[in-house]
């Protein structure tokens, strides 16, 4: 059976976290595997940063491509364009600011997906980059009346309740992998959420409607800084965008989470936690097998 992965990775501007999601993506432990790189109209050092990344991955086992895009065409759309050019059978969505926790993150996700071919997409723990590393996301719930909650966020990473695999409602793309079967089923994201947002818990209910489960793994953790990709991007107003798309998601999907058993709204919750930039985190972020 075939196994290689491939990892996609968009960026627009934000270079010194994509340095980093890129140089940490260097210590996985799994070899080899290919990374596709687009570049969604960066007018920053992302390009060298991706072609630093190229010379590097030719030497390290990792095959790299790079897409450039002239303009910045938004998340959506830029994850389109790359994952077209995805070859692997297993297909994993990176964030630009997250960054390797657990080296065997590749061998692990792909592995529960190996064990259960009904498993669509697999999401590890994402923990904050600045000590205590508290839970960013923990996969997520989706209320009876279409509130997305990620679940354990601010609680501690060790914290038994979250060290449970577990089937989710929804996951976010911060880091996921699917089978590439299953992504080319499901087919390419809704770019009716362009140019960003709720467009990953529209993907995992389609996952979930094509019959396959969305799960959450805690044994792989990876640092995630919080509102980088796409929050602290002046063009987009993340707050509008937040509110218009989730009354199209659940305007969608309605159907659906308003019969599953989720949390009821009034156990709806978003613990406000401050974010922190690149500066404010040490140069070395420190690593398990």
């Amino acid at each position: 059976m075939s196994d290689s992965v491939s990892i996609l990775v968009l960026a627009h501007n934000k270079a010194a976290y994509t340095t980093r999601c890129l140089q940490a993506l260097r210590a996985s432990s799994l070899r080899p595997f290919s990374v596709v790189l687009v570049n969604n109209g960066s007018t920053d050092e992302t390009a060298q940063v991706f072609e630093t990344f190229k010379a590097q991955g030719a030497a390290d086992g990792i095959g790299v491509e790079i897409v450039t895009l002239a303009t910045n065409t938004g998340a959506i759309v830029g994850r389109n364009q790359g994952m077209e050019r995805l070859k692997g059978d297993y297909w994993v969505f990176l964030d630009n600011d997250a960054v390797l926790c657990t080296r065997s993150w590749l061998q692990k996700l792909r592995a529960v997906l190996q064990g259960d071919h009904k498993i669509g997409a697999v999401s590890p723990k994402l923990i904050y980059p600045t000590a205590p590393h508290d839970i960013q996301c923990a996969g997520c719930a989706v209320t009876k009346g279409g509130q997305v909650i990620f679940e354990g966020r601010g609680d501690a990473r060790t914290d038994p309740k979250w060290n449970v695999p577990r089937d989710c409602q929804t996951l976010i793309s911060a880091c996921w992998m699917m089978p590439a079967a299953v992504a080319k089923q499901v087919g390419a994201l809704d770019e009716r959420f362009s140019p960003v947002q709720f467009e990953d818990i529209d993907y995992c209910y389609r996952i979930r409607e094509a019959g396959y489960r969305c799960v959450y793994e805690p044994s792989v953790e990876l640092y995630h800084f919080e509102n980088v990709t796409t929050g602290r991007t002046g063009a987009i107003n993340y707050p509008y965008l937040t509110v218009k798309n989730g009354l199209k998601f659940k305007e969608k999907w309605r159907h659906r989470f308003s019969q599953e058993p989720g949390p009821d709204d009034k156990d709806w919750k978003w613990r406000e936690i401050a974010s922190v930039s690149i500066d404010d985190v040490p140069a070395t972020l420190a690593m398990k097998d």
